[in-house]
């Protein structure tokens, strides 16, 4: 992957909602990957200067090819938190997001990780090349 350019990092606010509470009454595993994916969503229109729906209109979808996440605190029913994520390398192939979830309650980090992501051709589901103007508008 390449490492030349630089990118910017964005956080987003979100809160814990009840349905989002497991049995041991801390938010479940699964959460994790819907609040990262909530704050990308939110971030490429807020950030980026494109929607998501605005690159899906164009013929575009990101899908998640790996996803490592690290559980280090449990988040709790009403807690707010943020999620702060970035690219932290892209290439013709995919781009590597990483993300923090810290909460505000505590200031302290809940969840770490990194998302691989391959560019698709809505059209034909298939993976696609990233382009070079697609690297340049995520650059910093």
């Amino acid at each position: 992957m390449s490492t030349e350019k630089k990118y910017s990092r964005f956080t987003s606010q979100l809160s814990v909602r009840p349905d989002d509470i497991d049995m041991f009454q801390h938010v479940h595993n699964s959460k994790y990957f819907d609040y990262v994916l909530a704050a990308r969503y939110e971030q490429m229109e807020t950030c980026y200067g494109m929607s998501m729906e605005a690159f899906m209109e164009a013929g575009y979808g990101w899908v998640v090819k790996t996803a490592h996440v690290n559980f280090i605190r449990p988040l709790t029913l009403g807690e707010s938190f943020s999620v702060t994520t970035g690219i932290v390398s892209m290439n013709e192939k995919e781009a590597r997001v990483t993300y923090e979830i810290i909460s505000k309650k505590t200031g302290k980090l809940c969840s770490d990780g990194w998302f691989d992501y391959v560019l698709i051709d809505l059209k034909t589901g298939r993976g696609m090349k990233i382009t070079q103007e697609m690297i340049d508008k995520y650059s910093i």
